[in-house]
């Protein structure tokens, strides 16, 4: 008997017969019980083990592992089995031989288990009344370790956590059935808390989109980028399936598709006639809010195409909202439920003020477009158009920085010089530069700087590169034109004696140019001066001068292409190095491809130029 049983005087008979009541258990298996069982012998390393509980006349067996019929099917063994001592005193029993215990060797149990070693550890329920044992059993005389005996003590008081769960599980519903009325009473209220609470969170929800609408959507750049922003705008419990966003073009509504996410409605459906049956049309066309707020609205004020549509997709609730710019509708903003959704006065303000976010940013998204596309024309109309030069072969590439709200000022230039005796091939000019900065500015001062080193070129028979430089020096410190940067000026030639080329050159504090020979050698040209800077003044610029073996590729590239934040940028030029050690024998315009591919970057932090040059 437990103390607290002696001291009370409670029988503990009666205690454990309803205890075990509470708990549910009988010689049946139970899943829990039999998994503690499992757990004794996978941890104990031992053939037997089980759960007993103490019955009247018999100890029950709900959960048991690697006992032998009959015990088994029976799940229970004859009364005081194996615990007669431990259920006395309530103690862990632990036996090393059974059939040289006193206590154990005449024990039904021992002979018909084939039970040696035995360790058994108390269960008990909250008010410590033994309820029966861990038991685990062995066929071979077992001294047990004081690690096994730990591990035991722990299973059981698990298992005693376990049967206490349950006893107070039962009391617990005993309780509620005692408890219904006010239950149901206490659940009307919850119910109506919920609700407060649903619309509470509704307002914190609306509140936070619009909040997140003047944030998120301030600065923007695209469309695109206004598009990827709206996915992640409406959250909450009223979180749309779908949001999408179509912009007025004449007579048509363009669906803009989401850059990231591919959207079946954005594949199916990307323009639409102004005049077409649409929700979303016909906000744009009376410039209101379009609310439907099922399927059957649908039927009734649409066409056929909508609503296979509508069907396809899923949708069951649409509303249509018009982008009011600051003089007409931009588009429109078309917010979709898979689940009938109740638009109430509330969320319908919050989605009209949000659609005004969403309109402004779409209309700083269209002139910014529209400026980049002008930009992006100026541009590609400011690059030299490169000429024929047989039997030279030469090809460039411009690649622009993901930032491409401006234009840049990176270039490049070739042309050809008068020949100097009729019949015989002319040299060509080549440069490659990188104006300081990235705005309308540096491609004014760029436009400025190409034209001057021309003329300065054409000016200096024989057209010497360090002598086109240092006059470009001369004049952009007495003119106003703030020339920054750097650049390689180069002319290629016929040799003075005998077949080939000849390659001079002068550099302006840029990368240094590249010279692949047929034999797949590169060679860096480091030879450089300064940079080009208007506030220097005029300074007496270099030149060196190297043949070109036939077959070999002369490269000048800007250092968008191997310079990037975060990187090492010898490893970089080192790349590139490889790349054209690798393909320097293919044409130009592929050459170009391969080094484009290699040394890529996602978003681009500069613009790039690269020109490649072959000799014959």
């Amino acid at each position: 008997m437990s103390e607290q049983g002696r001291v009370s005087g409670a029988d503990p008979g009666s205690a454990r017969r309803r205890a075990l009541s509470l708990a549910g258990l009988s010689a049946t298996s139970d899943s829990g019980m039999d998994r503690f069982a499992r757990l004794v012998s996978r941890l104990l390393r031992v053939p037997m083990a089980f759960v007993s509980l103490f019955e009247e006349d018999r100890e029950i067996l709900p959960g048991l592992f690697g006992l032998p019929q009959p015990w088994a099917d029976a799940r229970a063994l004859p009364p005081h089995g194996l615990w007669r001592s431990g259920e006395a005193s309530g103690r862990p029993l632990v036996v090393a031989d059974a059939r040289t215990d006193e206590r154990l060797r005449t024990a039904p149990a021992v002979a018909g288990l084939g039970a040696v070693a035995y360790a058994g550890m108390p269960l008990t329920d909250g008010d410590g009344v033994v309820l029966g044992a861990l038991c685990a059993v062995d066929r071979e005389p077992r001294a047990w370790s004081d690690g096994e005996l730990s591990d035991l003590e722990d299973l059981a008081r698990a298992c005693s956590a376990e049967l206490c769960l349950r006893i107070l599980s039962a009391q617990s519903r005993s309780v509620q059935q005692v408890l219904e009325t006010a239950r149901a009473g206490a659940d009307r209220a919850r119910s109506d808390a919920q609700r407060l609470e649903r619309e509470a969170q509704a307002g914190l929800d609306h509140a936070e989109l619009l909040l997140r609408a003047s944030e998120e959507l301030a600065q923007t750049s695209g469309l695109e980028d206004v598009r990827r922003r709206l996915r992640d705008l409406f959250v909450g419990a009223g979180k749309p399936a779908y949001v999408g966003l179509l912009v007025a073009d004449k007579d048509e509504l363009h669906r803009v598709p989401d850059p990231d996410v591919e959207h079946a409605v954005e594949r199916e459906v990307l323009t639409m006639p102004v005049t077409a049956a649409f929700p979303s049309t016909r906000a744009l066309r009376e410039r209101r809010p379009v609310f439907v707020p099922d399927r059957e609205a649908l039927v009734a004020d649409y066409g056929p195409e909508a609503l296979g549509v509508f069907d396809r997709m899923g949708f069951t609730t649409l509303l249509c909202l018009p982008l009011w710019g600051s003089r007409t509708v931009l588009g429109v903003l078309a917010i979709c439920w898979a689940k009938k959704h109740e638009v109430g006065v509330t969320e319908r303000a919050t989605l009209t003020a949000a659609s005004g976010y969403i309109a402004q940013a779409v209309e700083r998204a269209l002139y910014l477009d529209e400026r980049i596309s002008v930009a992006r024309q100026l541009q590609e109309a400011m690059l030299t158009d490169l000429p024929r030069a047989d039997p030279l072969e030469i090809s460039a590439l411009y690649e622009p920085a993901a930032v491409d709200d401006m234009i840049g000022g990176d270039w490049y230039d070739a042309y050809l010089l008068p020949p100097a005796s009729s019949g015989e091939p002319g040299a060509l000019m080549i440069t490659v530069g990188d104006i300081t900065g990235h705005d309308m500015h540096a491609a004014t001062i760029m436009g400025q700087v190409r034209s001057m080193l021309r003329q300065a070129t054409l000016d200096h028979p024989p057209y010497s590169p360090a002598a086109a430089l240092t006059a470009l020096d001369a004049a952009c410190s007495v003119l106003p034109v703030e020339a920054a940067g750097t650049l390689v000026h180069a002319r290629i030639a016929p040799a003075d004696d005998g077949p080939g080329w000849t390659l001079t050159w002068s550099n302006a504090g840029h990368p240094p140019p590249l010279l692949r020979t047929p034999d797949g050698r590169v060679t860096v040209l480091t030879e450089h001066d300064i940079l080009l800077h208007h506030t220097l003044g005029p300074l007496p610029r270099t030149e060196a001068r190297r043949g070109l073996p036939p077959g070999s590729t002369l490269l000048l590239y800007t250092d968008g292409l191997v310079e990037r934040r975060g990187h090492d940028m010898d490893a970089s030029t080192a790349r590139l190095v490889g790349l054209l050690a690798r393909h320097g024998e293919r044409p130009p315009a592929e050459l170009l491809r391969h080094i484009s591919a290699g040394l890529a970057q996602a978003a681009p932090e500069d613009d790039v130029v690269v020109l490649a040059l072959r000799v014959p």
